[in-house]
């Protein structure tokens, strides 16, 4: 637990379902007392992938709860980032709400037109995949980081992936997304300092979300076996032999977050089960 997070208000993008990454942060961040705001967007898109996004009947079931078992506020709210106006509309609320912003998460994420080669990739499911997951980052941010400006510091802690280090095979626009996502992170780094606005970002692997079952599942169509053997095929290649679970990048989010990490800004961090080792 880190206390200074107390009454602190921080935006969770991305997390509107139970089984994500965005919800755990949003969870761990409130058992360290600070006020939650769920993020996402609250509806289907008519071209999103096999997995589906959150519904707006799921936030607000998050936002009881997270309120009834953290006794922290806490507010679901729709927002699309790729709308600066609905970005600009949820940061407008959350002030109003809450006074400031002093924690973003930019965790909201997608693929579009997977499985694919570069040749063959679907243009308009290459630029909304890079639009999600870059440019709503930086949409996000730029709407967030002067309410940071005015609270006298803040953290932003934006979720890459080891895709964005490693490239994955037929999946290049996400993998380019989060590579841009990583260098977005240093350079808004270096120049926020001066400002006490601390940025970094997490590099998750394998993590037991939606997304990597329907990874799984894809997979197994593909080399004609079964999800469970892909998994454990997959497995083999993870040092700690495991896939990873939502809880454990909140645990680093929350460290990132938190005063504990008071020096450190502009690093991409692994949480890949030694799947990925760096210098």
């Amino acid at each position: 637990m880190y206390p200074d997070l107390k009454g602190r208000t921080a935006i969770v993008t991305g997390a509107g379902k139970k089984t994500g990454i965005g919800y755990a942060i949003a969870a761990k961040l409130a058992a360290c007392g600070a006020n939650i705001v769920v993020a996402d967007l609250g509806r289907a898109q008519p071209d999103q992938s096999q997995v589906s996004t959150a519904t707006s009947e799921q936030m607000q079931d998050i936002e009881k709860q997270i309120a009834d078992d953290f006794k922290v506020r806490c507010r679901a709210l729709s927002v699309d980032v790729t709308d600066s106006g609905s970005i600009s509309q949820m940061v407008a609320s959350v002030v109003r709400e809450f006074g400031g912003i002093e924690i973003l998460c930019n965790n909201a994420g997608a693929s579009f037109g997977v499985p694919s080669d570069v040749e063959n990739y679907d243009e308009a499911a290459w630029v909304k995949t890079i639009d999600v997951n870059l440019n709503g980052v930086f949409r996000v941010s730029k709407a967030v980081i002067p309410e940071m400006r005015q609270a006298g510091g803040g953290c932003i802690v934006n979720i890459a992936s080891r895709a964005g280090k490693v490239p994955p095979l037929f999946n290049s626009a996400y993998a380019a997304a989060k590579a841009g996502v990583i260098m977005l992170t240093k350079t808004m780094a270096k120049e926020l300092a001066g400002a006490g606005i601390r940025v970094n970002a997490i590099c998750p692997g394998q993590i037991m979300t939606d997304i990597e079952k329907w990874r799984f599942e894809l997979e197994a169509q593909f080399f004609n076996t079964t999800a469970e053997q892909r998994q454990k095929e997959m497995c083999a290649t993870i040092p700690l032999g495991r896939i990873g679970e939502p809880a454990e990048v909140a645990d680093l989010a929350a460290f990132l977050a938190s005063g504990a990490s008071s020096y450190i800004t502009g690093q991409a961090m692994n949480i890949t089960g030694g799947q990925l080792m760096e210098l």
